[in-house]
């Protein structure tokens, strides 16, 4: 009932114990509290805060508009919703080293477990995206040490994401990745690698966790989990899938209002009132004063 009773310290725990596994380490992003609920339902090992997605749910392109407080108070309610460890992107640390450390102790406030810090200039844009700049490498170096020293609990994970393969290539890539490990990232994030011979390059460099952004329209293919399992990687995150999914679902229906005058033809589609009201656990707020929950609904797509 309410909040996840887990404390972020036992997520962050957990995530690092992920991490060390062996096992992929799978984190859809969610694109709001429920469905980080439905994710932790579903059986995954974690939860991802897309920086993409939070922008474009303000109505927003991703070019580094969200502020670091806009960023913080939500994702503080997708960790308090759910048990799993959430990890949030941190774009750029909203600005230079000052900026990153604050933005590392504003995130562990808000209860997530890791975020991974990016080496693009101000401001970003999608990773996925032609025509990215990025930082020299002793800013990208100097924004991981300033947020390595600003953590407190030191289970929360700093990940480096570095852009660099899109600009300079893959050799630049992996130079980048082994600098930003020896300033302390706790792993590293490459962002836009192309094929599957690049994802097994920088496997064989980097001695480091390592984590596969699996996202829809990209530059990269669409690997299986067992293909990123087969290569060694770490951690995979859905960035966008679930908001494409959802947004593409209220699309077809608002064409059935138009086209056909009414939803009927969707509602074998729609999650049902009673899957929803299990899902935000009406039973327990039941127990906890029976005057909330005192109906009965029946399990059937017309709820």
């Amino acid at each position: 009932m309410l909040y996840s009773k887990v404390t972020p310290e036992a997520k962050r725990r957990a995530f690092r114990e992920g991490l060390a596994s062996g096992e992929l380490q799978r984190f859809p992003g969610a694109y709001n509290a429920l469905t980080a609920k439905l994710i932790q339902r579903k059986g995954f090992e974690g939860v991802y805060a897309s920086g993409g997605v939070l922008a474009n749910d303000l109505g927003l392109p991703d070019i580094g508009l969200t502020t670091l407080s806009e960023v913080a108070g939500r994702t503080a309610t997708y960790a308090r919703a759910t048990d799993l460890p959430v990890l949030v992107d941190g774009d750029t640390g909203f600005g230079e080293p000052l900026n990153v450390a604050r933005t590392i102790q504003a995130l562990e406030d808000a209860g997530v477990a890791g975020t991974h810090i990016e080496d693009q200039i101000n401001p970003k844009r999608c990773g996925h995206l032609d025509g990215k700049s990025v930082v020299d490498q002793g800013t990208a170096v100097n924004r991981i040490r300033a947020a390595v020293e600003a953590r407190r609990d030191p289970n929360f994970v700093i990940l480096a994401r570095t852009d660099i393969r899109s600009v300079e290539g893959l050799d630049a890539a992996i130079d980048r990745a082994k600098a930003l490990i020896d300033a302390g990232a706790d792993g590293i994030f490459p962002e836009a690698l192309r094929d599957i011979g690049e994802f097994e390059a920088f496997r064989a460099a980097i001695d480091a966790p390592l984590l596969a952004n699996i996202t829809e329209f990209g530059k990269s293919e669409l690997f299986t989990n067992q293909q990123l399992t087969d290569l060694g990687y770490n951690i995979v995150i859905y960035p966008v899938s679930l908001q494409r999914l959802a947004l593409g679902a209220a699309e077809r229906g608002l064409d059935a209002i138009v086209n056909e005058g009414s939803l009927r033809s969707q509602v074998e589609f729609m999650q049902t009132r009673a899957d929803l009201y299990d899902l935000v656990d009406y039973p327990a707020y039941s127990e906890f004063d029976s005057s909330v929950f005192n109906f009965d609904v029946e399990r059937d797509n017309y709820h």
